[in-house]
């Protein structure tokens, strides 16, 4: 572990959270969001945004009426009953929560739980109680993510390729190696990025929706009956008529909303409007329309349970519909793992994982990043799901636990920020809770009800990701304060460095270093060891705000550290959670601002402390936990990668510490 390893450690506790920068008129100034037309950013958002939520149909009803022996059977009223639930379900969630709610609590236009915990966080100054919560649940949200991030690719790829066995029965034996290498195809050209194949994903989609729309109207004309199932005292009678299938089928209901929290996720990327004007005008008509249709085709066939989406369709079109569904499942497999990646990245800069290699995929989005750890961890992960499980109905029942988590942990975060920041009546507060938290907390006992039948899955990789959250925040922690007694105070070491008159020599060098109260621990071993300095030095500390985006003219601080002609400087810059930590770029943003910073980046060296961290017998972690701690810093990535560093001309210099 190095000192700037540290650095996005000790971030989380040294930044000074910042406001959201907004524009005049009140909107979140983001550039990604506003980079293009309407219609373009639509098209893109549902490339991105909806490939998740857009490929439930595919396998939610057949999972409503098979669970539990088929307790939902297809008769009239459970069909109106399910139907129902199932509009009212997205239509409450999705329509109301999501997109007329939930994205108005943008972060600087950026969205997704971990953005939203750090935005209450820094709504709450006065409460410090209030944003450890907020944290605390920013966590444990991303961490179901995860496990979200390993069932859906699984699930989605094996609902499509199982169209096999309707439109082809005899390859049905050839649907998991089908499944495993489109999956495997899939995260290999991750290292590529997608921007190439991006330009697809928006057309494929609206091909998608449009054709799930028009397969379930001739059903819906054919038994226009089913309309009755819009009305939301279908769902009264159900669960009147038979309280514990209605329940049960709660658990099964929860897929149709799957993806939700992408809506919100991927705002950053298109926007608040593009995204609210792609689910009103495609995305919520397509799904009504094929959620009524494969309920018609239920009524007029019962048999039709087996798999009602795809014989909705006739015969000649089925295996071209398993093609697109293909398709469509391996986009909203992509948007997930890029969220894994998003999400990955902002938990190592608000100090809860360590330094990952990330890697661009684009010159022109910074959204489009390659984190090649979470990506192979993620292979691995749905590998393993694909042949315990080998089937979609069976992966069905570990899902919802990860998504109605998932949903819950926003719905409080929204809560304390609507308290916080919008100052909201108690009554709002009251009301949104019921509606929201009480349907959701029903989805959330309906699956506790399937644990013992995979649900548990998503419990155990969310404690996992906790357990490794929490133990590099707390590690780090200690680390950073056993470090300071190490390194021992700048102001000291500068003025004996004047008064001694060490031999300096020409050149620059620079010391990545958390803060400007203690010695760079390379700096002082190059006076210990070599007596000499570097004509010109500047310390630079990187502080990650709470904020995704800071921007140029507001990131620099400069301190000449009480002298103004030793030739030592130190440089505090501001980083949000999504900008790139790029010190070569922002030295050269620096120039000029001093004599001391009117230097070439490219010609300066490098100087990092390494930290080589040894299990002691210091009270503060159990045993177990300091062999993660150490574990995990040992595969952190390189400071001289993550701040861009030129590698020829970075000297690493060592030091130990006992944790």
């Amino acid at each position: 572990m190095t000192d700037d390893q540290a650095v996005a450690g000790a971030a989380g506790q040294a930044s000074v959270p910042a406001p959201a920068r907004r524009t005049a008129g009140g909107n979140p100034h983001h550039p990604a969001a506003h980079s293009g037309g309407l219609f373009g950013l639509a098209l893109g958002a549902l490339g991105i945004v909806f490939g998740d939520i857009g490929t439930s149909p595919l396998y939610a009803v057949q999972t409503v009426f098979s669970i539990d022996n088929n307790a939902v059977s297809p008769a009239p009223d459970d069909v109106y009953g399910v139907v129902s639930l199932i509009f009212w379900s997205v239509t409450v969630i999705v329509t109301i929560k999501y997109v007329s709610f939930i994205l108005r609590a943008d972060n600087d236009g950026e969205g997704g739980i971990m953005a939203l915990a750090a935005l209450v966080r820094s709504v709450s100054v006065t409460s410090a109680r209030r944003a450890s919560i907020a944290l605390a649940l920013g966590v444990l949200g991303a961490s179901l993510f995860y496990g979200d991030s390993l069932i859906t690719p699984a699930i989605s790829v094996l609902s499509a390729v199982e169209g096999l066995e309707v439109a082809r029965p005899d390859l049905a034996q050839a649907v998991l190696p089908i499944g495993i290498a489109i999956l495997t195809l899939l995260f290999v050209v991750q290292r590529w990025g997608t921007h190439l194949i991006g330009r697809l994903f928006g057309p494929v989609m609206v091909l998608w929706f449009v054709t799930i729309a028009v397969l379930g109207v001739p059903h819906i004309l054919a038994h226009p009956g089913v309309l009755r199932g819009l009305s939301p005292t279908y769902i009264v009678s159900f669960v009147a008529g038979h309280p514990l299938t209605a329940f049960l089928a709660m658990g099964a209901v929860v897929l149709v909303i799957t993806g939700a929290e992408a809506l919100y996720a991927d705002m950053g990327h298109f926007g608040r409007l593009p995204i609210r004007v792609a689910w009103f005008v495609l995305v919520w008509p397509a799904l009504v329309l094929n959620y009524l249709g494969q309920a018609a085709l239920i009524l007029s066939d019962p048999g039709a349970v087996a798999n009602p989406f795809y014989l909705l369709a006739p015969d000649w079109a089925r295996l071209p519909l398993v093609i697109l569904a293909t398709a469509a499942t391996v986009i909203a497999s992509q948007a997930v793992i890029s969220g894994a990646f998003s999400v990955s990245r902002q938990a190592v800069r608000l100090g809860f994982l360590p330094h990952l290699t990330v890697r661009h995929t684009s010159t022109r989005e910074s959204g489009q990043i390659y984190v090649p750890a979470v990506n192979w961890l993620l292979f691995g992960g749905v590998l393993v799901l694909m042949v315990a499980f080998r089937s979609s109905s069976r992966l069905a029942t570990a899902y919802g636990l990860a998504v109605t988590g998932t949903l819950l942990l926003t719905t409080s975060l929204f809560l304390i920020y609507a308290a916080t920041a919008w100052q909201w009546a108690r009554w709002k507060l009251v009301l949104t809770a019921v509606v929201f938290g009480g349907i959701e907390l029903t989805f959330l006992a309906a699956n506790l009800t399937k644990i013992v039948h995979g649900g548990w899955l998503p419990l155990v990789i969310a404690a996992v990701v906790v357990t490794v959250m929490t133990t590099w925040q707390r590690g780090r922690r200690i680390v950073t304060a056993r470090r300071v007694d190490v390194e021992g105070p700048l102001p000291e070491f500068i003025d004996k460095l004047n008064a001694e008159r060490i031999a300096r020599v020409p050149g620059t060098a620079v010391f990545p270093h958390p803060t400007k109260q203690t010695t760079p621990l390379a700096l002082r071993a190059n006076v210990e060891f070599n007596h000499v300095v570097h004509e010109r030095v500047v310390i630079v500390s990187v502080v990650s705000e709470t904020v995704p985006h800071v921007p140029l003219g507001e990131r620099l601080t400069i301190d000449q550290l009480g002298h103004t002609a030793d030739g030592i400087v130190h440089l505090s810059v501001r980083f949000g959670f999504q900008d790139d930590q790029d010190i070569p770029e922002v030295l050269r943003e620096a120039r000029g601002l001093s004599d001391e910073l009117d230097l070439d980046p490219d010609a300066a060296s490098y100087f990092l402390s390494r930290i080589t961290i040894e299990r002691g017998r210091h009270p503060g972690m159990v045993t177990w936990r300091k062999r993660l701690f150490i574990g995990l810093s040992h595969n952190a990535a390189t400071p001289a990668t993550y701040f861009k560093l030129p590698l020829d001309r970075t000297v690493v210099m060592g030091s130990r510490i006992e944790l």
